[in-house]
């Protein structure tokens, strides 16, 4: 049986910018995507703490050490700079590879999006 999991969180990061005018996605600061181990285009789900929004989008790569956080498109809509989010990705792997599988779960310093 094959089944969906967490692979990677990021724990509660500020929102530095919200672009309307761009095609889509969110932009995340490189050292973030490392550790959290996700990679540009996956597909994440991002949960808004501030508001309650929940959307999917695929992950762009900001600069690294920047902190960015930059929420594009149609996405831009369902946050404001200073809100807090939860990213993460899931993977499918066999039932019992799952039972032991770790997710990377990193918590960065929630005002400068920073590893700790």
């Amino acid at each position: 049986m094959i089944i969906e999991i967490l692979k990677s969180k990021i724990h509660r990061v500020s929102v530095t910018d919200a672009n309307l005018n761009y095609i889509g996605s969110i932009t995340i600061d490189e050292d973030l995507m490392d550790a959290a181990n996700i990679i540009e285009n996956e597909k994440v789900y991002v949960v808004n703490n501030n508001n309650g929004e929940r959307f999917e989008t695929y992950v762009i790569k900001g600069e690294r050490g920047s902190g960015i956080i930059c929420t594009n498109g149609a996405a831009a809509r369902k946050v404001q700079p200073g809100d807090i989010l939860i990213i993460t990705a899931y993977a499918q792997m066999d039932f019992e590879e799952a039972k032991t599988f770790k997710p990377s779960i990193i918590h960065p310093d929630s005002k400068t999006n920073r590893l700790q």
